[in-house]
């Protein structure tokens, strides 16, 4: 049969297609080779050939062409139903370029045969339609686990209580770090009548390493809260009119300027008669310059009686050396008649660096009561004369809670600085880094400890606040629980009263042999008794992109790293981390929906790399002006370290999605009730360019969840531009509300004592994953106010 006569259109099309899978062909097969030199798939080499030989075929205007394209897509679906079987986002990455390959090879090729041409018309529209499927599937949830078939749950007892429960007066709501509100205004079935009720603006854009993250407290129709320069800031609980604003004079600090939440007094508790004096009640706060400040909760004016005119420094005792690196960023604790304060020590950067030091003031005078300094127990108030706090000694970044009836307060605690060499730590440095340790209260004297990491050199410090919860004991009793997230995604469950595991711990075997001058634990805790979330290894099959390329391209890294699962220590090699120092959980902690027994936890999904660089090596290229990705000079030990995101070219992390998730987790069972993505790429995409799709693929997420007695968890904390209600016991999405940019904090909510009107309250200041920076309060209510409670 004669070749048909092409018109020049159509000649060209096949030209260029015929190079474009010619190109990319080549590409497939000396990747694919090298790939398979490396131990790997040898998907892509053979594959390459395919696409090598059908682009010479379209470009020549053959139609063996299209046949040698289609056989290639065929035998990719064979492989990738062998390889991950019906996994969505898996077979998303290895089908869909490659199907819309396969329409335009058809529809382009199909002039070249008469007789075939309806076939390949109608092929071209079945692949279309499948297309169309697949975008519509990939707008909607994949959930990792639904609740369907999950019993009723037994819950516990919620310990820590205070009053009124309509209020938000800690950090984490109450003392255990619960999140959970005891309201129920705000329901499933009305959650999606939630307005914007109002907006307050800080007048401060973050910049640069700040954050916009607070959590603010309410009290007596009031919330307070503070910005990223340590600004502090009393609003009308009902209109979010600022009612006064106090600025205490802080020198900047561009170390990682941010404020996640403020202190409350009322003195009124322990002293009812006492007349409502100035300062009665007041607002305890932190500063980035390292102060601890008070102010009067009813006028913001500084309480002259604490320290020096209001305020007390907090680099007393901390030496002369690198005090910008230390400064807290965790709300202060208000316990009993005390302030408890750790500190953010900027790590990675040199050995020596600020101690870690935890200190109690007095919650009116501001006068030091006691210290907690791991690295000399003698030292239980200032140092003497002409000493200071032991330096480089792990602290105390995030928030801690406290058991009022136990007398116990429970530090969740990091490393010895820096963090990813650890060959000059101490004996001290090793036995509390990255562990919850728990003080008396009145006295800061440990009564027990428990690690979570021994010898850490993966920057797994403890990042969030212990939850406090009495769980079912299996007997129609119950247990005193302390229940702590980790970055590893290992959830531990001890007795509070001891430390001694309620939920099985075991040591298992790890990776050994990094570097030559550092050690490694032998052994790391494992749960066996609870759930871990998101700890699946990397594998080469794990391996992602939107097209062939970029999967092969992280293929080739996965194989060239050093990856032997978690603990896989760092070395002059580049070595893969998952899960990552990026969490597993973070700083945003947990929710305990105490009336259900489910805990509630976000989490993040993203492998990290490193490399270890020779002192003279890292040091020359500094000084050179050539910069070193991920800032860890680690000076004074004789290693820097490279360490990143593991991207692909595109920007997109290289193992499959999901990068964010929600879980819900029953105390009782001590099982996953339900797991959900969270998060969508709308706001970003490859090369960081925004699809504004909103791809629920799961996202990396900041900040944490809220749970509400009436069925709902609350969170914020992704990649989009969203707060999201969810129903607690499914997980099922039922409203998200629409913010001016990101949030990664923690929202809040109350009923205001005034008008009985519930409000679910979130900073916006922006997220990682966008340029779009702000300084909002938002505050959202049902759109017709309800009867007071």
């Amino acid at each position: 049969m004669p070749q048909p006569v092409l018109s020049k259109t159509a000649s060209l099309l096949l030209c260029v297609l015929g190079l474009f899978l010619l190109l990319g062909g080549l590409c497939l097969l000396g990747g694919g080779a090298y790939l398979m030199a490396l131990g790997g798939s040898w998907y892509f080499a053979l594959a390459g050939i395919g696409l090598t030989v059908s682009g010479v075929l379209l470009m020549r205007r053959l139609p063996q062409g299209a046949v040698v394209y289609l056989g290639v897509f065929i035998v990719t679906i064979v492989w990738s139903l062998w390889e991950v079987g019906l996994d969505f986002w898996p077979l998303f990455s290895r089908l869909v370029a490659l199907a819309v390959l396969a329409v335009l090879v058809l529809v382009v090729s199909a002039p070249l045969r008469r007789n075939v041409r309806p076939a390949a018309y109608a092929g071209a529209a079945v692949l279309t339609l499948c297309l169309a499927a697949t975008v519509y599937m990939a707008l909607q949830p994949q959930p990792i686990q639904t609740a369907e078939g999950v019993s009723v749950p037994f819950a516990g007892r919620a310990v820590g209580r205070v009053e009124p429960a309509t209020d938000w007066r800690y950090f984490g709501q109450t003392p255990s770090g619960a999140r959970h509100a005891r309201i129920n205004q705000i329901t499933p079935q009305n959650v999606a009548g939630l307005q914007v009720a109002w907006t307050y603006r800080t007048g401060e854009i973050p910049t640069g390493r700040q954050g916009h993250v607070v959590t603010p407290l309410h009290v007596n129709g009031v919330l307070y809260g503070c910005t990223q320069s340590s600004q502090l800031f009393a609003l009308d609980a009902d209109t979010g009119q600022e009612i006064w604003h106090h600025n205490p004079q802080v020198q900047a600090n561009n170390v990682y300027p941010r404020c996640r939440g403020v202190g409350y007094y009322d003195a009124t508790h322990d002293a009812p008669t006492q007349q409502d004096e100035a300062c009665t009640r007041r607002v305890i706060a932190t500063t980035v310059d390292a102060r601890l400040i008070a102010v009067d909760a009813q006028t913001g004016q500084a309480c002259d009686g604490f320290g020096e005119a209001g305020s007390v420094s907090l680099r007393i005792g901390m030496g002369n050396a690198d005090q910008d690196l230390y400064f807290p960023t965790a709300a202060p604790t208000v316990v009993r008649d005390l302030v408890v304060v750790g500190g953010l020590v900027w790590d990675n950067q040199k050995t020596g660096e600020p101690s870690g030091v935890v200190r109690a003031f007095n919650v009116r005078t501001g006068a030091l009561v006691w210290a907690w300094d791991l690295g000399n127990p003698a030292i239980t108030r200032e140092p003497p004369e002409g000493q200071t706090y032991t330096a480089g000694t792990p602290n105390v970044w995030s928030t801690p809670a406290f058991d009022e009836a136990l007398g116990l307060i429970y530090l969740p605690t990091g490393n010895a600085t820096p963090d990813f060499w650890g060959g000059h730590r101490t004996e001290a440095d090793d036995r509390y880094s990255s562990s919850i340790v728990a003080l008396d209260i009145a006295t800061g004297r440990e009564r027990w400890r428990f690690q979570t990491v021994h010898h850490d050199l993966w920057d797994y410090d403890v990042p969030s606040q212990p939850s406090l919860y009495d769980v079912p004991d299996g007997n129609g009793g119950t247990l005193p629980a302390l229940i702590q997230t980790t970055k590893r995604g290992q959830i531990f469950m001890l007795d509070r009263r001891t430390g001694t595991p309620i939920a099985q711990v075991q040591e298992q075997a790890v990776p050994q042999g990094g570097m030559a001058d550092d050690r490694t634990s032998p052994t790391q805790p494992y749960l066996v008794g609870m759930p871990s979330i998101g700890t699946q290894p990397l594998s080469e099959k794990r391996m992602w992109g939107l097209t062939p390329l970029d999967q092969l391209v992280c293929r080739i890294e996965f194989r060239q790293s050093r990856y032997e699962g978690e603990f896989t220590p760092p070395s002059e090699r580049r070595t893969l981390q998952y899960p990552s120092w990026l969490g597993g959980m973070n700083w945003g902690s947990a929710s305990i929906a105490e009336n259900l027994g489910y805990m509630i936890v976000n989490d993040t999904r993203v492998a990290t790399w490193s490399r270890m660089i020779p002192r003279a090596v890292y040091d020359e290229k500094a000084l050179s002006g050539g910069g070193h990705e991920g800032n860890a000079p680690q000076a004074g030990t004789p290693w820097g370290i490279e360490q990143g995101r593991f991207l692909s070219p595109l920007g997109i992390p290289c193992q499959a999605p999901p990068y964010g998730t929600i879980s819900a987790l029953d105390l009782a069972t001590r099982k996953v009730v339900w797991s959900m993505p969270l998060g969508t790429t709308e706001q970003t995409g490859p090369l960081g360019i925004a699809t504004h799709l909103p791809m629920p693929i799961g996202m990396p997420t900041r900040g944490g969840p809220v749970t509400i007695s009436s069925g709902l968890v609350f969170m914020a904390g992704t990649q989009d531009f969203y707060i999201r209600a969810l129903d607690v016991r499914t997980g099922n999405e039922l409203w998200k509300g629409r913010l001016p940019v990101g949030a990664e904090a923690t929202p809040m909510t109350y009923i205001s004592p005034k008008t009985g009107r519930q409000f679910l309250v979130i900073s916006a200041g922006g997220n990682s994953a966008t340029a779009r920076k702000g300084d909002y309060v938002v505050a959202f209510a049902l759109p017709t106010p309800m009867m007071k409670h």
